[in-house]
């Protein structure tokens, strides 16, 4: 929003005309524009945007005869800002354009009347009573998005208007019909429900406000004025999405309130009346604009208002407001302006969050221009700074909640915030505290982080055994961050900013003793101090946490061991199965004197045995006795065709491996494994603890190289002691390495 924010206007319709009461700042300027230079008209060639002609030039000599055509000096190839073509003399149309003594050129003094004159009657270029008219539409057009582009300029607003009695009263809400045509009563009863435990509830007195008795004020318009970027240059990628998002953070909130505080009170009239009096006498006097300008920053809360809104939307902070004492929160996407680049240049990370899931956590409103890790159990919660000096942050929520009667959940934030610390994670607070993750502390987080009043980080360790990096760049120089650091650690016995990055920096290069507490601090005694140097820089983004991220490799002698153990088991099973199909062989034909003429035993089909056996014909016990050597018979057959299925060697998968048992490879996802990786897997905890095999064998499917292991910790609901005996036990299959989350 730095770039594009042009100024803010307020303006208004009555029955004299439009006009703007108050903008800020006081005299805003556009950026300039990139404009084709002119050709020179001396070259005079025909072809002189002709590419070709321009990387051959000696291919094709111009014929001076036929293509030498002299160039005419139109002013109309020339554009221009309307500033600097406007007609200056729009401005000196007051009654005193000639002197008393009768000299028709202007006097010095007359100058300066006609230039302040000139700032309080235009703007950008245009004449004020002509964008009032234009920003202020017919009473048809108000109660929705207003956007206007004009040259490279554009008004987005919501302006509003009174009924056609002149009364400012609410809108009905428009009700939606269901397919018949008729309103679901369903429909209706759960809106309502869900507008009454939204809304604080209003006095009796209130529930029905008396229109506002308007004696002159019939339209309004809050307007936001921003720079069309260059359709030329890299600032030309989503402006419509980013129209959208100024829309409905900034211009509709505002414009509901002022809508509701004049419906209430006739506040935006008796404000507008104060302004344009205190105008008209400024400019009678010959004040200058400026001078206007500072008196009404102290005779109106609305034009404080925009001013502080104005320079807290250029700076990407919070703005907090007052209207008609009611305070307000205001901000944008601190990386709003990325929707102006083109796609390849933007960072996704900052435009849209990394998954569905993140989408339904963080919400709608914080999904673009926010560069948001994963809201996940598993992450920590950094509280930062107080905001500005003399602004209570957190006195919208209690104010709201206070209104309801439910002074629970102030008390509830409050103990939230007493109990939040970078070494605890989102579950250990939930925990604490007997909430609901979902339903109480990822909403709690997400208020938090939206006003800008905490961060979501990675667990800081309590002995500082955390490993950090440094990011490519900072978002501050060097120097500055040195002068801040010293003020606030200079005297604390600490190292110096320039000193303790370059330890970090050496420290993440090394292969043992990485962690803060070992390069930097070195004393338990130092632990709590630089416990606040750490949290000092995690709140100006100047540490990375790096996380063990574990993969599971099969080495050769692992594939060789599982490849010869499974060649013994297929010995083993072919001598059984002749075995046991000779076994059953002979059972059968010691029974075969007793069997019914035409059946052949070794030929039945189970389907045709079950249909012989439920022959009548046939005796209870030799039915038995059949059923029985079947059933074996089919169990038998299905646990082969189970034990082949898992044996690589009877299937394809032994020729897609044949060619891997000369070399290590990677197991990339353990909990897809496939029958030969899983026996990979098990071969890996022979002869180990039976305890520590079931440890590995539930937390093995998380070491896929994408996880880190305070994910992993939280999924398998395992201490950190035990996966680091897991880690050391099965040293010879791990490949574990340090990486960001």
């Amino acid at each position: 929003m730095a770039e594009t924010l042009l100024a803010i206007l307020l303006v208004t319709t009555s029955a004299n005309g439009s006009s703007i009461v108050y903008r800020w700042p006081p005299s805003p300027v556009a950026s300039p524009r990139f404009s084709r230079a002119k050709p020179d008209s001396a070259l005079t060639s025909l072809h002189l945007d002709n590419p070709w002609r321009a990387s051959h030039p000696s291919d094709a000599p111009p014929d001076p005869a036929k293509e030498s055509i002299p160039l005419q000096n139109d002013p109309e190839r020339e554009w221009k800002r309307p500033s600097t073509q406007r007609d200056r003399s729009m401005s000196f149309s007051s009654s005193g354009s000639h002197h008393s003594s009768g000299r028709n050129s202007p006097t010095k003094d007359m100058l300066e009347c006609r230039s302040i004159e000139d700032e309080y009657n235009h703007l950008f270029g245009y004449s004020s009573d002509f964008l009032a008219n234009l920003l202020c539409p017919q009473r048809s057009m108000c109660h929705q998005k207003f956007e206007l582009l004009v040259d490279d300029l554009a008004f987005i607003g919501h302006p509003v208007s009174a009924e056609d009695d002149g009364a400012w009263r609410f809108k009905p809400e428009k009700p939606k019909l269901n397919d018949r045509g008729r309103e679901s009563r369903i429909r209706r009863v759960s809106q309502t429900d869900r507008a009454s435990s939204a809304s604080p509830p209003r006095p009796a007195s209130s529930e029905k406000p008396p229109p506002a008795a308007s004696l002159w004020l019939q339209r309004f318009h809050f307007v936001m004025v921003l720079d069309v970027p260059d359709p030329s240059s890299s600032a030309s990628g989503n402006i419509t999405k980013y129209f959208d998002i100024i829309y409905e953070q900034i211009a509709f909130p505002v414009a509901a309130v002022l809508f509701q505080e004049q419906v209430l009170s006739n506040f935006v009239e008796e404000e507008c009346d104060t302004l344009g009096s205190l105008k008209d006498d400024c400019s009678a006097k010959g004040d200058e604009f400026s001078s206007y300008i500072a008196q009404a920053l102290d005779a109106s809360s609305i034009a404080p208002a925009m001013k502080i809104l104005y320079e807290a939307l250029k700076s990407s902070s919070v703005a907090y407001i007052t209207i008609h004492d009611l305070p307000l929160e205001l901000q944008l996407p601190p990386y709003l302006d990325v929707l102006l680049h083109s796609e390849e240049e933007n960072e996704p990370d900052c435009l849209t969050a990394p998954d569905d899931d993140d989408y339904q956590v963080w919400g709608q409103e914080m999904s673009f221009g926010y560069k948001l890790p994963s809201l996940t159990a598993w992450k920590s919660l950094l509280l930062l700074d107080d905001g500005p000096e003399g602004i209570d942050p957190y006195a919208n929520l209690r104010r709201s909640l206070i209104g309801t009667g439910d002074r629970s959940l102030v008390e509830g934030l409050i103990k939230f915030l007493e109990i939040a610390s970078v070494t605890l994670s989102l579950a250990d607070m939930a925990s604490l505290l007997d909430w609901d993750l979902d339903t109480q502390v990822f909403p709690t987080v997400r208020w938090l982080v939206h006003h800008r009043r905490a961060k979501v980080v990675d667990i800081l360790h309590p002995g500082l055994k955390t490993v950090f990096t440094l990011p490519a760049k900072f978002d501050a120089p060097l120097s500055q961050l040195t002068i801040e650091f010293n003020k606030q650690f200079g005297t604390s016995g600490v190292l110096p900013l320039p000193r303790l990055l370059s330890a970090i920096s050496t420290s993440s290069s090394k292969q043992s003793d990485t962690h803060f507490f070992a390069s930097v601090v070195q004393s338990k005694e130092a632990i709590p101090l630089y416990h606040e140097v750490v949290l000092w820089m995690l709140k100006r983004d100047m540490l990375i946490t790096l996380h063990l991220h574990i993969r599971i490799v099969a080495t050769v002698r692992l594939k060789e061991r599982v490849k010869a153990a499974a060649k013994g088991r297929s010995r083993d099973r072919k001598g059984s199965g002749r075995k046991g199909q000779s076994k059953l062989r002979n059972q059968l034909d010691a029974d075969g004197d007793q069997s019914p003429p035409g059946i052949a035993w070794l030929a039945l089909s189970p389907k045709g045995a079950r249909r012989y056996t439920r022959d009548p014909s046939v005796g209870g016990s030799r039915n038995s006795r059949l059923s029985e050597l079947i059933l074996h018979d089919d169990s038998d057959s299905e646990g082969r065709r189970r034990e082949e299925s898992e044996t690589p060697e009877s299937q394809d998968e032994i020729d897609n491996h044949s060619g891997e048992e000369d070399e290590a490879s990677m197991i990339n996802d353990p909990g897809r494994a496939t029958p030969l990786q899983r026996r990979w897997l098990s071969a890996m905890s022979e002869g180990k603890d039976p305890v520590l095999v079931r440890r590995f064998e539930q937390i093995n499917q998380y070491f896929d190289g994408r996880r880190t292991d305070d994910e992993i910790l939280y999924r398998a609901e395992m201490s950190r002691r035990e996966l680091r005996e897991i880690l050391h036990h099965y040293d010879e299959y791990l490949q574990t390495f340090l990486h960001p989350s």
